[in-house]
């Protein structure tokens, strides 16, 4: 509500000042200074009764008055005829629209507090060539241990054999003091922080949808299953059975995530093992996801992914995140490293939060090690109604952004949008019915539930033409998707069969 109060005191204050200029050449204007000052009032006390911190709201406040102060200036000078006054209206109104999306619409949002490993609070680059004994008089000055950080199979394709993270013993220290002395030394290129990651927030749904289709499938649980109906899978089926489609290569799809129950009985004959101690889910946010991207279908159990015949796509499980959901940039780089130098084909991220970070270096680096591997990353847009650029990793560059929509082909309430996130795009992530560990099903809510429909739809893709990039896979699935009530906000909704269709015209 305050936020609605502040948005629309400024809006009418900028057309008030502007049309006050412009109502005083002609008859005095004597209503509309009453009329300024009062929404001026209005969008105060909207800044004012936030609940930002005083320092953001003076910031807000100042920001906001100097562009009305630019509003008035421009009226004053300009605006002296009525065609002139008119023009002037449009591009003021386009103006705010444009001032609304990049500086208002989350200005009165508490920005969540972003917490850094305990245990390794910075990642720091080191110059190539140099020496990590050359910091040592900084570290014995703040008691810092440093160690690798990361440690790729193939060195010569990445940087990240230069990271270490850095460890600061004393609770306290000043963080922004030690990345000055570091700096400083001209042998660091980058140093961020170590920001602790998580499971978005999933909500279980208390009453499950009931659709009246099977898609020629006999998985008892497709009777849950909304997405399959948005996503009109049984015309999928049909075309990879009428084109006799074959698979070049079964695509590998990591769950980076909790782990996934391997033995569950709708995942183990689609699931081949990393490392054993990943096989299985303590909290079962992996073995959600797992259901979504690659669940066996037409065994007459539980639910279904992508084939009728489960040729095409196999699961893999990286623990990333510990049995509560939380993890930190580096556990979730070392698990994409670790996808990429196993060869998997795509890797699947339904985790993430807000970053104080303006760039992903070491997630862009990351994220580059696997595309040149052969693997597409694909990531949560995450569960804050923001947008999504001020969260890793979907804001990294290279990932495939995933937003959430509900049964009615618009945003879901939760779902940040990716306006801004380069390869965005939709998938059904409200009331979404999947597998959970110890052969047990579950209905939950959240992008973490969107994003496995899109990585499943990317290995069956990768499947087909193994060669397939980032680009090309975010090419088809926009191309062919379909627009959501939402537009912009979340990207295209994915539609399985047209994605494939394209890609086959493509092959011809």
């Amino acid at each position: 509500m305050l936020t609605i109060i502040y948005v629309a005191g400024f809006a009418l204050s900028a057309v008030f000042l502007a049309t006050w200029f412009y109502k005083q050449r002609r008859d005095g204007g004597a209503l509309f200074p009453f009329l300024l000052l009062g929404s001026i009032a209005a969008f105060v006390i909207g800044v004012l009764s936030s609940e930002i911190t005083f320092d953001q709201k003076l910031l807000v406040l100042f920001r906001d008055l100097i562009v009305l102060g630019f509003v008035g200036m421009i009226s004053r000078l300009f605006l002296k005829r009525f065609p002139l006054f008119l023009f002037g209206l449009i591009l003021l109104v386009l103006g705010l629209r444009v001032y609304y999306n990049h500086f208002m619409e989350n200005a009165l949002v508490v920005t969540p507090a972003v917490a850094l490993d305990q245990d390794g609070e910075l990642l720091m680059e080191l110059a190539e060539g140099a020496d990590l004994d050359q910091l040592d008089a900084v570290f014995q000055k703040y008691d810092v241990n440093a160690v690798r950080a990361f440690h790729p199979e193939s060195p010569d394709r990445t940087d990240l054999d230069d990271y270490y993270v850095l460890d600061v013993l004393p609770a306290g220290t000043d963080l922004n003091a030690l990345k000055t002395d570091l700096n400083q030394t001209g042998i660091v290129d980058w140093i961020e922080g170590n920001e602790v990651i998580k499971v978005e927030p999933e909500q279980e749904s208390r009453e499950l949808p009931e659709i009246n289709r099977k898609f020629g499938i006999n998985d008892p649980g497709l009777e849950h299953l909304w997405a399959f109906d948005a996503m009109h899978m049984d015309e999928l089926y049909d075309l990879l059975d009428q084109a006799k489609v074959k698979p070049r290569k079964t695509a590998v799809v990591a769950i980076l995530d909790t782990g996934v129950d391997a033995k569950h009985e709708d995942l183990a004959d689609n699931f081949t093992s990393t490392q054993s101690k990943y096989d299985n889910d303590p909290r079962g946010h992996g073995t959600h996801c797992a259901g979504i991207a690659g669940a066996v279908s037409n065994n007459n159990r539980g639910v279904a992914s992508y084939s009728r015949n489960n040729g095409f796509v196999k699961l893999t499980s990286i623990k990333v995140l510990n049995s509560s959901g939380m993890g930190t940039q580096q556990s979730i780089i070392n698990g994409i490293i670790e996808a990429a130098d196993q060869g998997v084909d795509v890797i699947s991220l339904s985790l993430g939060g807000y970053s104080n970070q303006a760039k992903q270096r070491a997630y862009e680096k990351a994220v580059k090690y696997a595309n040149d591997a052969g693997c597409i990353v694909v990531a949560a847009a995450g569960n804050s109604n923001r947008n999504a650029k001020d969260f890793a990793p979907v804001n990294a560059k290279g990932v495939i952004g995933v937003s959430a929509i509900d049964e009615n082909l618009s945003r879901a309430v939760f779902s940040n949008t990716v306006e801004d996130i380069k390869l965005g795009i939709a998938a059904p992530g409200v009331n979404i019915y999947s597998t959970m560990p110890d052969n047990t099903y579950k209905s939950l809510n959240g992008t973490s539930m969107a994003t496995p429909y899109v990585s499943g739809l990317v290995g069956l893709l990768k499947s087909i033409k193994p060669e397939l990039t980032t680009k090309q896979a975010h090419s088809l699935l926009e191309s062919s998707g379909k627009t959501t009530k939402s537009g912009d906000e979340t990207g295209r909704l994915i539609q399985p069969m047209q994605a494939v269709k394209l890609l086959l015209e493509q092959k011809k």
